[in-house]
C-alpha cells in the first residue's frame, strides 16, 4: 500500500487494524499516522482511547493489552508503536509472567527454563495479533527500518497493511509536487514541478513548505509559476540557469562570472543555483538522448520534460551547440560541486568560481579526484 492510499482510505473512513508504516521517507511516516489518528479518533474522546509507545522502550505484552482494550465512549482506540526497528536489536521481548507459551513455535521440554518459554521475538507476537486483531482498535506500528523476512512482514504484505514510506527519486518526486499542488488549488506545469524538485528536494518535509509558501503567495487558485519560485523559494529563474549554460557553452568565463555573481546567494551556499543548473544541464542532456534515439525534437522535448513551443525551439538550439559528450562532463563537475558544497569548508564563492572555471575550460571539464574534504 503507498501513502497515498492509506491517506485516501483513513479520510473515508476505510481504517485496517493494523498497520506496519515502513520507510526511511519521515514525511510519509507522520503524514499517514496522523491521517489514521485523526480517523481512528473521530467521533470520541481522544484522552481515553489512545495509547502511544516507544518499542525499547516498552514490553511488547503492554502494546498488545493496549490493543485489546475496549473503546471507552468512541467506536475506537487508536494505539502507536514508533521506531519498531528498535526491537531488532535484541530480537526478542520478554513477555509478563505466565504468557506468551503458546506463542513459541518450537515445543517446550521439561528443562526448558521459564525465560527460554517466554522469550518470543516481539514481531513475532505482534504477527500473533495481527492474524486476529480485534476489530476495535486500530494498531500503528512505525519504523524506519524493517526487515522484510519477518513473519509480520511477510502477512502485513499479503494483507495489504504495510505502507510502503520510501524516498522518491527526481522524476516521482515532480510527479508527486504536481500532485500536491493539484490538490492545494494550485496547479504547476511539470516544468516548474521539475525546477521546484531540483532547487528543494529531495526531502519532502522541505518540499512540502515551499508549497505551502508558494500556496500563500500566489493566493487560492492561482497557478504557481517560475516567478513564484523565484521569489518564495531562491532568486533563480531558469533563464538564469540557461544564461550560465550558454556562458559555458561559448567558454566565455567573464560572462559566466557575472550570471553567477547577479544571482548567487550567500545565505543558501549557492546550492539552489547550483540545482537549477543541473536541472538544466538533465534537460539537454534527456534532448540529445532523445534525438540521438530517433525522436523527433517534440518527442524528445517531452522527454526532457518541456512542452511549451518557444522552449522547446530553444532547447533544439541549445543541444545542437554542444556535444553530448560534453554535457556529460559537465554533470560530472557538477556533482563534485555539490558534494563540495555540502561537505567542505571552503568558502561557496571559491568552489562555484572554480566550478565555473572548469566548466569554461576546453581542457577542464574531465573527471577528477573528489574535492578535498574538511579534517
Amino acid at each position: 500500500m503507498t501513502p497515498a492510499e492509506a491517506v485516501k482510505n483513513a479520510r473515508s473512513g476505510l481504517l485496517l487494524p493494523v498497520y506496519v508504516i515502513a520507510g526511511e521517507e519521515q514525511f510519509f511516516r507522520d503524514e499517514v499516522v496522523s491521517e489514521l489518528r485523526a480517523a481512528a479518533l473521530k467521533g470520541g474522546v481522544a484522552a481515553l482511547n489512545e495509547d502511544r509507545f516507544t518499542a525499547g522502550e516498552v514490553n511488547v505484552d503492554a502494546v498488545i493489552a493496549a490493543a485489546r482494550t475496549v473503546p471507552m465512549m468512541s467506536p475506537r482506540r487508536f494505539v502507536l508503536v514508533r521506531g519498531a526497528e528498535r526491537w531488532e536489536s535484541d530480537g526478542t521481548s520478554p513477555a509478563l509472567p505466565g504468557r506468551g507459551q503458546h506463542l513459541t513455535d518450537e515445543p517446550t521440554t521439561p528443562r526448558s527454563s521459564a525465560r527460554e518459554e517466554t522469550a518470543a521475538s516481539a514481531f513475532d507476537r505482534l504477527a500473533e495479533y495481527a492474524a486476529a486483531p480485534v476489530a476495535s482498535t486500530c494498531l500503528a506500528l512505525v519504523a524506519s527500518k524493517f526487515d522484510r523476512r519477518r513473519r509480520l512482514a511477510t502477512l502485513a504484505r499479503k494483507e495489504n497493511f504495510l505502507v510502503a514510506c520510501e524516498p522518491l527519486d527526481s522524476r516521482s518526486l515532480a510527479a508527486w509536487i504536481a500532485d500536491r499542488c493539484r490538490l492545494e488549488g494550485n496547479p504547476v506545469t511539470r516544468e516548474v514541478a521539475d525546477l521546484l524538485a531540483a532547487l528543494v528536494g529531495p526531502q519532502l518535509s522541505s518540499v512540502s513548505d515551499a508549497i505551502e509558501r508558494l500556496s500563500i503567495y500566489v493566493g487560492a487558485g492561482a497557478p504557481i509559476d517560475e516567478g513564484a519560485v523565484s521569489a518564495c523559494v531562491a532568486r533563480v529563474r531558469t533563464g538564469d540557469s540557461w544564461a550560465l549554460v550558454d556562458a559555458v557553452g561559448a567558454r566565455d568565463l567573464g560572462r559566466a562570472m557575472r550570471t553567477l555573481a547577479d544571482v548567487y546567494d550567500s545565505r543558501d551556499r549557492g546550492l539552489p543555483l547550483l540545482g537549477a543548473l543541473a536541472w538544466s544541464i538533465r534537460q539537454l542532456a534527456r534532448f540529445q538522448a532523445g534525438v540521438a534515439a530517433g525522436e523527433p525534437p517534440d518527442a524528445a522535448a517531452r522527454r526532457a520534460g518541456v512542452f511549451i513551443p518557444h522552449r522547446v525551439r530553444e532547447l533544439s538550439a541549445k543541444a545542437r551547440a554542444v556535444r553530448p559528450s560534453q554535457v556529460e562532463q559537465w554533470m560530472l563537475v557538477l556533482a563534485e560541486a555539490d558534494l563540495a558544497l555540502k561537505s567542505s569548508r571552503r568558502s561557496a564563492d571559491e568552489i562555484l568560481a572554480e566550478m565555473l572555471t572548469r566548466l569554461c575550460s576546453a581542457e577542464g571539464v574531465e573527471s577528477r579526484a573528489p574535492p578535498r574534504r574538511s579534517v
